[in-house]
């Protein structure tokens, strides 16, 4: 066969199998194109899970009738106009690929009413054929109304799933624009049923609702609001306690200057943040958004946008971990966040002399000390001090006042809305886990040679990479020869890691220098090994406290970092308000 040009239709019937998936696939590029359009209300109505139809609408700027027909057109765009332009867009869509690959495989009709003009106009497509401009009878913005997708590729046609499945992920998308653009309002409809009914949500409140109608209100009561500012990046948005850990990935929602992405590297960076905090096969999840300027990022490496490249990858990276691991790191305060403002309370830091006795004592409920014994006539939960018997006021810290030991396991403390339980052995476990990390940061990582030094065999990229990053090794605590071209020989290892698998923890350690430009595996598997002795130093089950020692414990859980959960992601405290337990005993009824 002599080379030849193809048909038009066969190249946007080309250009549709990488944009258009599926019906959720042309829902994403019509949402995006209204809201390029400066939409401030966007209606979507779906039939048979989008097979039969999908209609978008939209109060937008509106297209002129002069651009109707290249509207329809492959690479025709009003976003972009040059090389510089492209290289700081900042609208949703851009390459002028979308409209003309969804008309190729549908029968679509384009009517819009541009502001400026006194009727609104109309063009139709039934895949290869575009119709003359007609007038119609249309209010300012823009209506797209297609019809039997895929009719003219039956072989695509059969990879579409069922209504439930098509229209589920259709409503995904929706949810995913709607959690990117409070200022926008959005109705979603199903065979003539409302599904979504989202009014704009410009004030923090409104906002929050928002969230409560899209991830639950679970997700808010569990979340921290973060705002975060440096190098030239800006993270906000809300991310879970771990407390709120998922079985999947599934309420993962990351935005990149408006645009969700798909990132592994922005995975990886959030699930290092989580690392030591996380129950094992659980997920984080989170609603964040990342603000840089357009010049730092390339949209343009995938037709359907969900990946990008950043230009400093590294940077980014660790922006996302060190700002996440702080958040986390905030000592957890006694009452649980607030659900109208998303954000924990903040914990008072407080001392103690007293340190938690490593003894078997009798189980008993002591006297408190009168200066801690508060008056029953607290009032619940109208004020943070408790009056003590002399009268004069003293607060009660964040986890409360120790009771009693219960089965010489939890802790039962009192606050100033009801009562806290904590697991000793976790809670002591992450206060000694993190003084021993301390400790540790403090020493560095010390390096000790191997009496037999270890000789492996890599890929030619990794020896070279090995040979031009032995500063980084050695700040690792490693220490590799070249021994060939593709052979390497570990003479020194980190004292810690003595017994470890050297050849695995090496090519770990390489494969993240090729991906990320910087590892944490050494790091890592000295505080798994940190974490396994921190668990067998902590005070075990039916260890007998006094109520002093008790009373320390709490202190210093206030006084540590993460101290919400163990080192194996378990939580160490929870709390019954007044109002829970009232209901328990029927009281007020």
């Amino acid at each position: 066969m002599r080379i030849h040009a193809l048909p038009t239709l066969l190249i946007n019937q080309i250009a549709a199998g990488e944009v258009v998936e599926r019906p959720a696939s042309v829902i994403k590029e019509l949402v995006e194109n209204s809201l390029d359009a400066g939409a401030t209300k966007i209606e979507i109505d779906i039939e048979q899970g989008g097979i039969k139809q999908m209609r978008v609408r939209d109060n937008g700027q509106g297209i002129h009738k002069d651009d109707l027909a290249l509207a329809l057109s492959r690479h025709a765009t009003s976003k972009v106009n040059s090389l510089d332009e492209l290289e700081r867009v900042q609208s949703m869509g851009f390459r002028g690929e979308a409209l003309p690959s969804i008309a190729s495989v549908s029968n679509l009709r384009l009517t819009s009413h541009e502001r400026e003009a006194d009727c609104a106009w109309s063009v139709t497509s039934n895949g290869d054929e575009i119709s003359t401009i007609e007038p119609a009878a249309h209010p300012f913005g823009t209506t797209i109304d297609l019809r039997d997708l895929f009719f003219n590729t039956p072989a695509r046609r059969k990879f579409l799933r069922t209504e439930k499945t098509e229209f589920g992920h259709i409503e995904t998308v929706v949810r995913r624009m709607a959690l990117a653009r409070f200022d926008v309002a959005f109705t979603l409809k199903h065979n003539r049923r409302e599904v979504l009914t989202l009014p704009v949500a410009e004030a923090q409140v409104d906002r929050e609702r928002r969230l409560t109608k899209l991830l639950g209100m679970q997700f808010l009561e569990s979340a921290i609001y973060i705002q975060h500012e440096a190098v030239g990046l800006r993270l906000s948005g809300w991310v879970a306690r771990p407390i709120f850990s998922r079985s999947q990935a599934d309420m993962q929602y990351f935005y990149v200057n408006g645009r969700h992405i798909r990132d592994r590297l922005v995975s990886h960076g959030v699930r290092q943040a989580f690392q030591d905090v996380l129950y094992h096969g659980r997920h984080p999840a989170y609603l964040l958004y990342l603000e840089l300027d357009p010049v730092m990022v390339d949209v343009n490496v995938h037709p359907t946008k969900h990946e990008v490249r950043f230009r400093e990858s590294r940077l980014v990276h660790d922006f996302l971990f060190r700002t996440l691991h702080k958040s986390l790191a905030e000592p957890a305060a006694a009452s649980q966040p607030v659900a109208t403002s998303g954000k924990s309370m903040p914990l008072e830091s407080h001392s103690s002399t007293t340190a938690v006795v490593q003894q078997t004592m009798p189980l008993r409920v002591a006297e408190r000390p009168a200066a801690y014994r508060p008056s029953m006539q607290m009032q619940y939960p109208s004020s943070q001090l408790g009056e003590t018997e002399s009268g004069v006021g003293q607060p009660i810290p964040p986890l409360g006042l120790a009771l009693a030991q219960l089965h010489g396991i939890y802790i039962l403390a009192q606050d100033a809305d009801g009562l806290i339980l904590v697991d000793m052995h976790a809670g002591h476990e992450r206060v000694t886990y993190e003084r021993m990390k301390v400790a540790f940061e403090g020493e560095g990582i010390c390096s000790q040679p191997l009496l037999v030094p270890v000789r492996m065999q890599v890929s030619r990229r990794e020896a070279e990479l090995a040979e031009g990053c032995d500063e980084a090794f050695a700040g690792l605590g490693l220490e590799l020869d070249r021994t060939g071209n593709e052979s390497l020989l570990v003479r020194s290892i980190p004292v810690y890691l003595q017994g470890a698998d050297v050849e695995r923890l090496v090519r770990d350690v390489l494969s993240d220098l090729v991906i990320y430009g910087n590892s944490k595996r050494v790091r890592q598997e000295i505080d798994a090994i940190l974490a396994t002795m921190a668990c067998h130093g902590s005070v075990r089950a039916n260890r007998r406290l006094t109520i002093d020692e008790m009373n320390a414990l709490l202190r210093e859980m206030e006084r540590t970092e993460r101290s919400e959960q163990c080192n194996h992601g378990r939580p160490t405290w929870t709390r019954l308000t007044m109002a829970e337990l009232d209901k328990l005993f029927l009281r007020g009824r």
